[in-house]
């Protein structure tokens, strides 16, 4: 009996650690709406860690933060990678071959992430896009937009 408990001690130290390691890695892809294909489409993946602490300040009753002595250029990562995508439009309309195209680049992605390991955990998604033209149709709409899903993977 004494052997049971002390076992079962064990594991249940064993499964804490375990629980508490998880990781969570974002995968983020981009896809151009803008016709003629000048826009640009990427999956876009971190490859250096970022410690989120280094750039947040409190606040003492609502008061300034101190968030000016942070600058943005420290906050951006050297070390990414970037997957080509192709546009959802070509020249005269939307391109099925292109988004095809890309859901084929995108499950490749998925694929190799599930073989080492990480699993999907969610899947967020996003959409800018041209509005037409201003009220009363003086002016001209800005033909741009984005199409952005960030894939949140854990293990």
């Amino acid at each position: 009996m004494k052997y049971f408990i002390l076992a079962a001690a064990i594991i249940g130290t064993c499964l804490t650690d375990i629980a508490a390691q998880t990781q969570y890695k974002v995968i983020t892809t981009i896809e151009s709406i803008v016709p003629m294909g000048i826009g640009r489409s990427r999956i876009v993946e971190a490859k250096s860690p970022l410690d989120y602490n280094q750039f947040t300040t409190e606040r003492i009753s609502g008061k300034d933060s101190k968030q000016g002595k942070i600058k943005r250029k420290d906050a951006k990562i050297e070390n990414l990678a970037e997957t080509k995508l192709l546009n959802f439009y070509s020249g005269v309309g939307i391109n099925f071959q292109n988004i095809a195209s890309n859901d084929a680049m995108i499950t490749s992605k998925l694929n190799e992430l599930a073989s080492e390991g990480w699993e999907l955990f969610t899947v967020v998604s996003g959409v800018e896009s041209d509005s037409g033209k201003p009220k009363g149709g003086q002016g001209q709409s800005d033909g741009k937009g984005i199409f952005i899903t960030r894939y949140i993977f854990k293990k």
